[in-house]
């Protein structure tokens, strides 16, 4: 993770990384990663241009909402993953889900859905994630 357990750093960072991309100003490669996920998803946009809003909001499952900073990372967690290939063979798979759904966007949230479930059943279970469930359960999906 970017910034350990510390919730309001990492969402400072993508409330200045919002604002350098606003304001046409250099980006490292991280931030630009960051910024391009964010430019994807516009309904986050005006949460991270209200830092009092992004800093001190809860997003609570039980009501029905779902985490934009979760969300992004998970985005930036699948792009890491396709730059580096790792676990072995998820390039492939990313490409084959690519051309089933028509976007590249919509590969990643499929592909997201599994990330979380690999990331739930490894805190759930008290283990490291298991890439292998991971690759399979990614391998089901892109048929």
């Amino acid at each position: 993770m970017m910034f350990g357990n510390d919730r309001n750093q990492l969402r400072r960072y993508y409330i200045d990384v919002w604002h350098k991309a606003q304001h046409d100003q250099p980006l490292e490669p991280l931030e630009r990663i960051v910024a391009d996920t964010i430019q994807l998803h516009p309904e986050y946009q005006s949460i991270l241009s209200d830092p009092d809003k992004a800093l001190g909001r809860e997003y609570l499952p039980e009501s029905g909402e779902s985490n934009p900073f979760m969300h992004m990372g998970m985005h930036i967690a699948i792009h890491e993953q396709l730059n580096t290939n790792r676990p072995t063979g998820i390039r492939d798979i990313y490409q084959r889900l690519c051309a089933r759904h028509g976007d590249a966007h919509e590969a990643e949230h499929r592909m997201m859905e599994c990330l979380a479930e690999m990331i739930w059943q490894a805190q759930r279970q008290g283990t490291a994630p298991d890439e292998s469930l991971y690759l399979k359960r990614l391998e089901q999906l892109a048929g």
